[in-house]
């Protein structure tokens, strides 16, 4: 089905879009992302076009308007096949007609059917959704606008083919891009950054740091997604905000009722997290399709996907406790694991697996996720070793529902962290992994490295679970809650929770209510008392309203999943209600808007027009059979994982010609400066001392594995430490305590 006229008529004709202009609207952790396409038709014969619109995977559209001439036609949400019929029936009767619906397989590919389009006509369309700010590892809140849509990967003999999206070089791309950000928050702001060019930050109100407006500085192209970072003062502080229902729907309804989002990003105590469980199965899942070939940023210097990959399974290999289990598994048209089921972590079993990692290419064709998820879940839990997946991809699959839903049927025995590579990473993907697997997702994009961001999930899996968590509601007489968010499952540092609750009734006395949120954290308990008013201020737009409304939907839709086969249409209803209620977009609707204007029968045949999407670069997939074994080419090492590589499975170093290479010496001034201590003892307070002095700026890489070199140090007792590091700082120039390195 997917021919490539779309791609040769885009580089001899026009492409219908002419601009993007962008307007986004920040509520402390959530946004409203108001967009408007604007179009033009430049043949002298009436158009069809398609225009396929990429979303963050956990965004919901709540508007869609289009103004064709003089004339501007609103959307409503109908059921699909309704909405449908209706989009047919205008066309052939010559009327203008929209038509907005989610993909069916990955709820974050909006295919735009943008109708009949008379021969020199302008259409602007306006599309508005809201969405949750992902949390990043250094608490900034990050906004991403997708601009890139890899070509999608179809399993075979899988449906949905039909949704076609077209590449074409960045330069090519006839359309610009203009952008604004307006950031209020109850707490301050401290600062705020980008990938891309800004203009100066402009306060609108001087007197509160919390309401600024961001601009993007002019000249954009499509050419890479634009990412907005935010940075609050007190990110911790757990917060409740409650707004307004629509003065226009009915009380007791959603919309109507004001709804309470609680905002949960807890900061557990140093020395709880200090004592960081040495167990666990950790199964790492890598993504081996063609596509992980290609660069991690556009810049075509930076090394390959599949390549930084490898330096991280590196880090990540070093730094597991002893005493743990663990496997490799590795994926592309099929899938490989590097131990037919997990093996206790050794010397052995270490060197074993890092020497099939270094062997590891792109070269297994295209993005099969399923099965080897099926195989590892396949397998039974070791007692007392807490399951812990890693997945790894570049995010082109096309069955993202269904891989989704094995993770949550298996949510109970296993925690899931997911980390999407490059631009083209599907956000839908990346993010029900870790939601439903109660784990953390990270998106490596542009110049991010990789190992930090793995590393941090690392420590993630390594903390002891939060268990207990209730939320408890004290409200006064009259008013009710419902909360429509599914119950919190796991809780770690460094990662947030959002809990949507709609407010039901009124209280002739009380204006204000309380929320008690409670956990306990390796048998530590502990409790957050939040106030807030019953009555809200008017007219603070509907943010939380919609993202509640996409809550309750997303959880009936995996409800009605789950159901299907059965008879019960009960869920499915319940989700076409509240999606036409609420103006937000589910699997079961659609958006449809008719021109209804007296018009004549078009005149001519209709041009179906498929709107390129830029990519800087296409991969052909390599299909399972012609695929080339490639051996990955020896680049010379970074210094760090020279001096990571050389570790033991135990934590320790040893002295040899290695070694004393990493670390810029010679054997003979490592051998002859060394105190009258035990070489092994010797070669790690060396590797430690040149970690501190050299890459303390890479800390968040090597930290753990730091730390078991740090405890096999202790375990030897030794009393010759204090004299190890006065010399080894004068072998290596530096100056690091004994302290700092935590012995």
């Amino acid at each position: 089905k997917m021919n490539c006229c779309g791609l040769l008529t885009a580089q001899k004709e026009p492409v219908p879009l002419k601009s993007v202009e962008v307007e986004l609207e920040v509520r402390d952790h959530v946004a409203t992302v108001v967009s408007t396409l604007n179009y033009e038709n430049k043949e002298d014969k009436p158009l069809e076009a398609v225009f396929v619109f990429p979303l963050p995977g956990d965004a919901a559209v709540c508007h869609f308007s289009a103004t064709i001439g003089q004339t501007q036609i609103v959307a409503e949400v109908k059921e699909k096949q309704e909405a449908h019929e209706e989009y047919d029936d205008a066309l052939s009767s010559g009327q203008q007609a929209f038509l907005l619906e989610e993909s069916e397989q990955s709820p974050d590919i909006f295919s735009l059917s943008v109708g009949s389009l008379p021969p020199g006509e302008s259409a602007s369309i306006r599309l508005e959704y809201v969405t949750e700010l992902a949390v990043q590892a250094d608490d900034g809140l990050r906004f991403c606008l997708p601009a890139v849509l890899n070509p999608r990967y179809q399993p075979q003999g899988s449906e949905g083919a039909s949704v076609q999206v077209t590449s074409v070089p960045a330069s090519l791309v006839p359309y610009s891009l203009s952008f604004s950000a307006r950031v209020s928050s109850p707490r301050p702001v401290s600062k705020v950054e980008s990938n891309c060019s800004l203009d100066p930050l402009q306060y609108l109100n001087p007197d509160v740091f919390c309401d600024l407006q961001v601009k993007l500085a002019a000249g954009h192209k499509f050419d890479r997604d634009v990412e907005l970072l935010i940075y609050y003062k007190d990110a911790h502080q757990p917060i409740a905000v409650v707004e307004a229902g629509q003065a226009s729907a009915k009380p007791g309804t959603l919309m109507g009722d004001p709804v309470v989002m609680l905002s949960l990003y807890p900061e557990f105590p140093q020395a709880v997290m200090s004592s960081v469980a040495s167990c666990g199965e950790f199964v790492f899942l890598l993504d081996r399709s063609g596509s992980m070939d290609s660069p991690m940023d556009h810049s075509k210097r930076q090394e390959s996907r599949i390549g930084s990959a490898r330096d991280t399974l590196l880090l990540l290999l070093k730094s597991l406790p002893m005493g743990c289990y663990f496997n490799i598994y590795s994926f592309g048209s099929r899938f490989q694991h590097i131990f037919p089921k997990s093996v206790e972590y050794s010397q052995k079993t270490m060197e074993e697996s890092l020497k099939k990692v270094e062997e590891m290419g792109a070269d297994l064709g295209g993005t099969e996720i399923l099965e080897p998820l099926k195989h590892i879940y396949s397998q039974s839990c070791i007692p007392n070793q807490p399951r812990q997946l890693f997945v790894f991809t570049d995010g082109e699959v096309e069955n993202t529902k269904e891989v989704i839903s094995l993770v949550k049927k298996n949510s109970g025995s296993h925690r899931c962290f997911s980390f999407g590579i490059g631009e083209g990473a599907s956000s839908a993907l990346i993010n029900g992994l870790a939601k439903e697997g109660g784990g953390h997702a990270q998106f490596i994009t542009g110049t991010d490295r990789m190992q930090p961001k793995v590393m941090q999930s690392l420590r993630f899996a390594l903390q002891p679970a939060v268990v207990d968590i209730s939320v408890t509601w004290d409200l006064p007489k009259g008013v009710s809650v419902t909360v429509l968010s599914p119950p919190i499952t796991a809780l770690f540092q460094g990662q947030r929770s959002l809990i949507y609750a709609q407010l039901t009734g009124e209280s002739s006395k009380a204006a204000e209510s309380c929320v008690m949120v409670k956990y306990s954290l390796a048998g530590h308990p502990s409790q957050n008392q939040l106030h807030f008013s019953l009555k809200p201020a008017e007219d603070t737009g509907l943010t939380v309203h919609r993202l509640a409304a996409r809550t309750l939907i997303r959880s009936l839709e995996m409800e009605e999943r789950e159901q299907r086969g059965e008879q019960d249409k009960g869920v499915k209803k319940k989700v076409v209600e509240c999606s036409v209620q609420s103006g937000v977009s589910s699997v079961f609707t659609a958006f449809i808007a008719v021109n209804k204007g007296d018009s004549e029968a078009v005149q001519g045949p209709l041009v179906r027009r498929n709107v390129p999407t830029p990519s800087e670069c296409f991969f052909k997939k390599l299909s399972a059979g012609n695929a080339q074994v490639a051996v990955p080419k020896q680049t010379p090492r970074d210094p760090l994982l020279q001096l990571v590589s050389l570790q033991k499975a135990s934590g320790c170093w040893v002295l040899d010609s290695a070694l004393a290479a990493a670390l810029g010496k010679t054997c003979e001034e490592v051998e002859n400066t060394k105190p009258s201590a035990v070489s092994d003892l010797w070669a790690t307070i060396l590797a430690l001392i040149w970690l501190h002095g050299f890459k303390v700026d890479a800390q968040d890489e090597w930290q753990l594995l730091a730390m078991k070199a740090v405890s096999w140090l202790r375990a030897q007792n030794a009393s010759c430490v204090t004299e190890c590091v006065e010399a080894g700082n004068a072998l290596l120039g530096c100056n690091v305590q004994k302290d700092v390195m935590g012995l």
